[in-house]
């Protein structure tokens, strides 16, 4: 029988890392394993809207969280070809006020250093580095987890069995076997700019989104020493699973060489620069019996509406709120899970496809679509992402 009140969860990332604090919380021992033996992440950053940052905020983490990040005042769209200002949304107080939570500007490795601590600092949650999933059998009480580490096996009895490693998800690939990552015909490459090499004309207190016939640029400040996150999106073919391939500054050079001087020279301002090809899981895998799965495990999702961390946070979130309410019927919690997650998912995943199509129109409707952007104006712009960043559990 499985032990009472343990959960196991696969994968310390941001999603697994949230859901220990979150399920912790509510009164279970938490078995968290991660294949990793040292949690490092490259300097990639990322952005996280209210609808994650209060969530953030209610576990514990304003204040580390705050002293670390860059609360910017506004996205900027910039057209590529000329290098003007389309329209100017508003972030920084007005959606706090609007929201009740930041919009924070964050290194990845920050976030993830924070969550680790406060789980390192929380009795009932075990971390075990360098343990990676093996295999997984589930019976009316509960799971066997099987881990493993060079020829060593350990196994470990659960109530349940939360997948969260991420896109090429082991649990997923045993538990949901028919559910796959799908490659998007794009790659992301990012970079981060030396605060010595910035360019004259950077606005430190803005997103800048630079949008251009079949690519797209986004760069944004981050905290401490004056250094800016470039990631750029194009077209390509290649698409070799991982998330830190070397890429060659002179192929990505090509790709933005007929765009604005600015957006040159941001590119060439880079001296370091990382790749990774772009998979979804489209429709998702949320719940089997005793096994529920969060975060990129779950939905891996284009980044194009920057809500990659965010639906990970929010899933930890809702999954500790639906044990709460079910803790004697996992199977049945796990259900109400997954049908509160699953639309929400897709209309995120939805609005990232459409918006990466938008960002990279060409002739007659690039022309319409800043000119729409325009008439609209940026606080109308804000105010259509009410449904997105006014989530709460």
């Amino acid at each position: 029988m499985a032990p009472a009140r343990t959960l196991a969860i696969a994968g310390a990332g941001i999603g697994g890392l949230t859901a220990a604090l979150a399920l912790n919380r509510i009164g279970y021992r938490i078995i968290l394993f991660e294949r990793e033996a040292h949690l490092t992440e490259t300097g990639a950053g990322l952005q996280l809207s209210p609808n994650a940052s209060r969530i953030l905020i209610d576990l514990g983490l304003e204040q580390r969280l705050s002293a670390a990040a860059v609360t910017p005042d506004a996205i900027s769209i910039v057209n590529a070809r000329s290098g003007r200002e389309t329209v100017r949304i508003p972030l920084g107080e007005k959606i706090r006020a609007r929201h009740g939570a930041p919009y924070w500007l964050l290194h990845r490795p920050d976030l993830q250093a924070a969550l680790l601590a406060k789980v390192l600092d929380t009795p009932g949650i075990e971390l075990r580095l360098g343990w990676q999933f093996d295999d997984v059998s589930s019976d009316k009480t509960g799971v066997t987890v099987t881990q493993r580490r060079s020829m060593s096996r350990r196994q470990d009895q659960a109530q349940a069995l939360i997948g969260a490693d991420g896109a090429w998800s082991a649990v997923r690939r045993q538990v949901f076997p028919e559910v796959r990552a799908q490659f998007s015909g794009r790659i992301a490459w990012r970079g981060m700019i030396d605060a010595t090499r910035v360019p004259d004309g950077f606005d430190h207190r803005r997103v800048q989104l630079r949008m251009g016939s079949d690519a797209h640029l986004v760069a944004y400040p981050m905290a401490g020493a004056g250094h800016v996150n470039l990631v750029a999106i194009v077209h390509d073919q290649w698409r070799r699973p991982g998330w830190n391939e070397i890429g060659d500054p002179a192929e990505i050079a090509r790709h933005f060489a007929a765009w604005h001087g600015g957006a040159r020279a941001m590119i060439e301002a880079v001296t370091h620069w990382r790749k990774w090809a772009l998979f979804e899981v489209p429709g998702g895998a949320f719940a089997k019996d005793h096994i529920v799965m969060l975060g990129d495990a779950s939905h891996a999702m284009l980044p194009f509406a920057a809500q990659g961390a965010a639906m990970a946070i929010e899933d930890a979130a809702v999954l500790a709120s639906c044990i709460k309410e079910q803790p004697d019927d996992l199977p049945a919690a796990f259900r109400n899970y997954e049908s509160l997650r699953r639309g929400r998912i897709a209309r995120v995943q939805r609005t990232s496809r459409r918006n990466g199509q938008i960002y990279h129109l060409k002739g007659a409707s690039r022309i319409a679509r800043d000119r729409t952007m325009q008439l609209l104006g940026g606080a109308r712009l804000l105010a259509r992402q009410d449904w997105l960043y006014g989530w709460r559990v």
